[in-house]
């Protein structure tokens, strides 16, 4: 039994149908009101801030996948997230079983170092914080011996479909619906983005490698890539010229007081200001054959969905 706690979500969803084609039928999906995505999968309903619950949906599982999000609201992350984790960890514990923990990149520092497994928390914001003691509750477990975890790491996503991201939300989905693209801070400093199936494909690969636990790994990417060189992307797939602004950031402070989005938004705005160079090196040394998605073919995706 492998189990996808989170299954609602982009990244969930994908791995279900990933597990599903190369690696098992038993599947079980685990979210408050968790819809089936393959023909034999096992759904559970539960609420992972309650711990009777969250055992209950582990139990008898060989590997659970924790890939369950929350809003971006910083209360939220400040009052659940510690406790669902903590949950999480005990429930595995007691199953015996192993814990694959997708992760994201808000604790490493928001400047233009390139950014490897080892590099160094430097959290910055409420949501950095919350996210830096989630990955060191973990990363204390595999020290101690307590768990059999592995921790995948991702950037920014860009995606098809329900993925939620900065540049889906201000740029790809703009461009959809023939709007003016609104690129934060800077055009050209480079982003390194993660196409969402190729980071649920990762995450199964590693799930299913023994030895890759006990470590961090940083899921493959394409090359890091600049805004500008996005939209020539996109006008080369819409075969027009497309309309986009750069927001500078005393704009984003301007608005700060009266927009939620961009409140929450604020912590992760010098990123933008700066190369962004995530570095997945490690994984396709280990895995030569995975075969990541062009920046272009996740575009081009992208764009020709239906609106």
């Amino acid at each position: 039994m492998q189990t996808i706690l989170g299954s609602n979500g982009q990244i969930g969803h994908e791995l279900a149908k990933e597990l599903y084609k190369n690696y098992t039928r038993d599947i079980r999906l685990v979210s408050r009101n968790p819809k089936k995505i393959n023909p034999t999968d096992q759904v559970v309903a539960a609420d992972l801030m309650n711990l009777n619950q969250t055992e209950k949906a582990v139990e008898n599982s060989e590997i659970v996948y924790f890939t369950a999000g929350l809003p971006m609201d910083s209360e939220l992350w400040e009052s659940d997230f510690l406790i669902m984790v903590d949950h999480i960890i005990k429930a595995c514990q007691k199953s015996k079983s192993k814990l694959v923990f997708f992760d994201n990149t808000y604790m490493y520092p928001k400047d233009d170092t390139p950014q490897y497994e080892e590099t160094d928390f430097l959290p910055v914001g409420r949501k950095s914080t919350i996210r830096a003691k989630m990955a060191q509750l973990i990363l204390d477990e595999i020290k101690n011996g307590t768990l059999e975890a592995v921790i995948c790491r991702a950037p920014e996503f860009y995606g098809p479909k329900r993925t939620q991201s900065i540049t889906n939300k201000l740029v790809l989905d703009k461009i959809k619906n023939h709007l003016t693209a609104n690129i934060p801070l800077n055009k050209e400093t480079l982003r390194t983005l993660i196409w969402t199936p190729d980071a649920s494909r990762a995450m199964a690969l590693i799930g299913n490698t023994p030895s890759a636990y006990g470590q961090t790994w940083h899921l493959p990417c394409d090359e890091p890539q600049t805004y500008s060189d996005i939209l020539a992307i996109s006008e080369g797939v819409v075969n027009g010229t497309l309309k986009a602004k750069v927001t500078p950031l005393w704009q984003f402070k301007l608005l700060k007081p009266f927009n939620k989005y961009v409140r929450e938004l604020d912590e992760l705005l010098p990123r933008y200001g700066k190369d962004n160079i995530f570095v997945s090196d490690k994984f396709k040394h280990a895995f030569p054959d995975f075969k990541v998605t062009t920046l272009e073919k996740g575009i081009s995706i992208v764009l020709a969905e239906e609106k």
